[in-house]
């Protein structure tokens, strides 16, 4: 008698939006939506809204919080490098903040980002951009050893895709693009037309020990 294999744990129904301002987005539709900026949003949040300056500070949640994590156009303002408060040494803000988003998500949690992208002159053209995300910068942070760990990147994201992302459609993150909207998508790319690159990332981590 064969026994069916076992079910991979739900996901929580959690998703948090790094650098949401007022209008936090929820790519993959989750129940809960959870937000983070450097700025209170004005009024009366309709979100669940804590404050923290990412580029310093550690997201201000539990480990293991979310099924997902999203960034739209926010990872390109988190610096690369700073100094250390002493002043005699650096820190890398761009990577303790890719360990924060593991840290957060549930073990097979998904990471959403869209981001300006090398070479083109989105990437380049605000001059609060300190963090120039290339076509390759993910294989810093995905696979069995990520060339990340050199400088202190502790995670492991599987990389489920990458590639440059056709606006509005790559605000969700569950959409197929009709033929239409396909063919334009592949044109624009080959044209190099398209701004903005999109990541989708998995967290692998062990299970707490007490699931």
């Amino acid at each position: 008698m064969s026994s069916s294999p076992p079910t991979k744990p739900a996901l929580p129904e959690a998703h948090l939006d790094l650098g949401c301002g007022t209008v936090p987005r929820n790519p993959f539709r989750r129940s809960t939506l959870c937000g983070v900026d450097v700025r209170a949003p004005d009024g009366q949040a309709t979100f669940e809204y804590r404050q923290a300056n990412l580029a310093v500070e550690p997201i201000p949640w539990q480990d293991n919080t979310f099924g997902s994590v999203s960034a739209f156009d926010f990872l390109e303002h988190v610096p690369r490098v700073l100094a250390t408060p002493q002043g005699t040494g650096t820190r890398f803000p761009f990577i303790e903040l890719m360990n924060e988003v593991w840290r957060v998500l549930a073990p097979g949690g998904l990471f959403y980002a869209v981001t300006p992208c090398y070479p083109r002159l989105e990437a380049f053209q605000d001059p609060t951009h300190v963090n120039i995300i290339t076509t390759r910068t993910h294989v810093y942070f995905c696979g069995a050893e990520p060339m990340g760990r050199m400088y202190g990147f502790r995670g492991t994201f599987s990389l489920l895709n990458a590639e440059w992302a056709l606006m509005p459609e790559a605000f969700s993150a569950q959409f197929d693009l009709p033929w239409r909207r396909a063919y334009k998508r592949w044109k624009l790319t080959r044209e190099e037309r398209l701004s903005h690159f999109l990541w989708q990332f998995a967290a692998v981590k062990p299970q707490p020990a007490s699931a």
